[in-house]
């Protein structure tokens, strides 16, 4: 194995232990992290729309609306028509939802004091330097064309 190979199956790993740390946290909430990080992104933002809530989760608009009722049904959230566009809805959260997402940031921020404090100073600079590069290139990456590596169209198999 590359040792590409090795440093994209330590991410992978790594990814797939801190969102089931996520889970087993916000799952004391009743939420799924989908779910947490859409009532982040609405606190951060009150009066998304639902498209630009699917942009900011990567995932598409029939997802998002299964999101946003199962928030709504929960009263987490609540949609007001937009003031010019009668066919956008704008997201807002509840005092609930305002007061949950404040409560599990705090415990999020504090679990991840303490998952990340293995790490020190020095690595963890040179961590964020090198993180940052990766994730603005694959970002870069992500907004062209899918092009298969060895330039054949794939087969499904």
């Amino acid at each position: 194995m590359s040792d590409r190979e090795t440093l994209y199956n330590l991410l992978k790993q790594t990814f797939i232990l801190l969102d089931d740390g996520d889970r087993r946290l916000f799952c004391h909430y009743d939420l799924s992290p989908t779910r947490y990080y859409a009532l982040l992104h609405i606190m951060e933002k009150p009066g998304l729309s639902s498209s630009e809530l699917s942009e900011r989760l990567l995932c598409d608009k029939s997802n998002v609306t299964r999101i946003v009722k199962g928030l709504e049904n929960t009263d987490h959230i609540i949609r007001k028509p937009h003031e010019t566009d009668g066919r956008t809805l704008r997201l807002y959260l509840t005092e609930k939802g305002q007061s949950v997402c404040t409560e599990i940031s705090a415990e999020h921020e504090k679990y991840n004091e303490l998952r990340l404090s293995c790490i020190n100073e020095i690595s963890q600079g040179n961590l964020l330097e090198n993180l940052s590069l990766l994730n603005e290139s694959l970002q870069e990456e992500l907004s062209h064309p899918l092009i298969p590596v060895n330039g054949n169209k794939a087969d499904g198999a």
